[in-house]
């Protein structure tokens, strides 16, 4: 009996290792809006689920670093689901308040933009698998807003 239960176990530990999951990349991150006490930027996130039926989206998190620092982090829940068969678009907002760019003046200063790196989890409830973390990066620098765009 012992025999036959670890032949079934390391049959479906086979099956869910080779379980097609959704891929995801990180396509852009857009400055959207400067506000008195923030700037709010966008990053665009595209989802190709392989699964002929629509997959609830759990949460997404975000961490957006720079120069090693934390300068804005954040969760999404239950920002909707990805589409059957097909590239689903995320929009992920990011707000950064004014205050974490003073922190960041020695890498300002020097050509008026922030090197940053994105981190983005996005957790999907799969079928049998349960929850799945998509864990995704994304590296580049932001142009700061010039006083002709606060104005």
């Amino acid at each position: 009996m012992s025999e036959l239960l670890g032949k079934a176990k390391q049959f479906l530990v086979e099956k869910v290792a080779n379980v097609k999951t959704p891929e995801a990349t990180v396509t852009d991150l857009n400055l959207e809006s400067v506000h008195r006490d923030s700037i709010d930027y966008g990053a665009k996130v595209s989802v190709d689920n392989p699964y002929d039926a629509a997959i609830p989206i759990c949460e997404i998190s975000y961490v957006l670093k720079s120069d090693s620092r934390v300068i804005a982090s954040g969760k999404i829940p239950d920002p909707g689901s990805l589409k059957a068969k097909e590239k689903t678009m995320l929009d992920v907002p990011v707000k950064v308040p004014h205050g974490v760019l003073v922190s960041l003046v020695k890498d300002i200063g020097r050509d008026w933009d922030i090197d940053y790196e994105l981190e983005i989890g996005l957790t999907i409830d799969l079928p049998i698998v349960g929850n799945f973390t998509i864990p995704l990066s994304w590296k580049g620098e932001v142009k700061l807003p010039t006083l002709s765009d606060l104005f």
